[in-house]
């Protein structure tokens, strides 16, 4: 009498496999996807401080600039008030 066969043998195997690797490929491609948008974050991220730090260095360049037009002003009030 043949040794009985353990587990699961002939059409039902071949089927688990099947399963098994549609499994694995759903994880893969959610392990993609989640890699994707981690990428996608971090490039927003990185736009988002590229912007804040344009407008801080906007903000710093209005500000030398008020400073110069303010400086002539208070020569000629000083000047003004010397006579």
């Amino acid at each position: 009498m043949p040794k009985r066969k353990r587990g699961i043998t002939g059409d039902v195997a071949s089927r688990w496999e099947a399963i098994r690797k549609r499994e694995r490929r759903v994880v893969e491609t959610e392990e993609e996807r989640s890699r994707r948008l981690q990428l996608w974050h971090n490039v927003a991220r990185t736009e988002e401080r590229k912007k804040q730090k344009n407008k801080e260095i906007a903000d710093c360049q209005t500000w030398h600039n008020v400073d110069r037009r303010e400086e002539p002003r208070k020569q000629k009030s000083k000047e003004i008030d010397d006579w």
